[in-house]
């Protein structure tokens, strides 16, 4: 339990952090704005590449992603669906659909892997499919929504490949694809560039934070109050009940795919709205209150399961 008091303490701190920036002013205004495009645009790219020439591709192919993709899938389809339903923009409607389903694999998820499951790979193949599966499709469907309807085919076909955060991560899968070894004098530099992407979107978010009202409030508490609930409630009892059902997984798989799908909303998807402009207020709301409520949840999970 130690491990997941420890991911949430760190996390907690650097944001902490960010919100003294913001409201100092040290950055001046706009600081988050850097931030997060050096984030988009070089950090995270970099991160992604070096994690995909390392990770093993192998572990896409198991049961417990399986239930992590069905669960991925139902609980996203919750969300546009009431979207649809409500009349909500496609980018608020696909930013609110990633904060229900798509969880802090690389913050949170490495040290509760390693420190309440015991086994740190277990979070790559949730990482390697939101990274190559997920985050296109999403980012895709924000992309081309805002488009107009004079592009051509070959340009909206295309789009994923435009996208940075795609970029890294394909090129990082080619590479280990091909068995390509990069010499250690090119790669540190990138793997130090990379370095900077978690805290800087976590000091970014701490920084979005200051002069903010108080989350679930106004005109995104519906929206913010569905993305939590499926976050925090829904995906890891949609997981519990695919998995020890259908899958019949049981004892420590059953609990390793519970506890990963209760991690919260990842940071990131706060990058990707500031980015595009869209639903930034969801999805910071939704990243807090969904990382509040993953503590308790990862201990109840544990208690229950573990």
């Amino acid at each position: 339990m130690n491990g997941v008091l420890t991911g949430f303490g760190v996390i907690a701190t650097i944001i902490a952090v960010g919100y003294l920036v913001g409201r100092t002013g040290v950055l001046g205004e706009h600081g988050r704005t850097v931030l997060t495009k050096l984030s988009f645009h070089v950090a995270s790219p970099a991160l992604l590449f070096t994690t995909m020439v390392s990770a093993d591709l192998s572990a896409m192919i198991s049961l417990p992603l399986a239930v992590t993709a069905l669960s991925t899938l139902v609980v996203a389809g919750a969300f546009v669906t009431v979207g649809a339903v409500r009349g909500w923009s496609v980018g608020r409607t696909t930013i609110g659909a990633l904060c229900s389903c798509y969880v802090n694999a690389g913050n949170l998820g490495i040290p509760i892997a390693v420190y309440v499951l015991g086994d740190g790979t277990l979070i790559a193949p949730i990482l390697l499919f939101q990274q190559l599966v997920v985050t296109p499709i999403a980012l895709t469907v924000i992309e081309t929504s805002g488009q107009g309807e004079r592009e051509s085919v070959a340009r909206l076909l295309t789009t994923p490949f435009r996208n940075p955060i795609v970029i890294g991560s394909l090129s990082g899968v080619a590479v280990n694809l091909v068995g390509l070894r990069i010499p250690g004098p090119v790669l540190e530099p990138v793997v130090l560039i990379g370095g900077i992407a978690v805290p800087g979107v976590l000091l970014a978010f701490g920084i979005s934070l200051h002069g903010s009202e108080l989350p679930a409030r106004g005109r995104e508490r519906g929206p913010v109050l569905l993305s939590v609930a499926l976050k925090s409630f829904a995906q890891p009892l949609i997981a519990w009940a695919i998995a020890a059902g259908p899958f019949g997984l049981d004892g420590p798989a059953l609990f390793a795919v519970v506890v990963t799908s209760g991690l919260p909303a990842a940071q990131n998807l706060f990058t990707y709205a500031t980015h595009y402009g869209t639903s930034v207020r969801l999805a910071r709301e939704s990243i807090l209150l969904s990382t509040i409520l993953a503590a308790p949840v990862t201990v109840a999970t544990a208690l229950l399961l573990g």
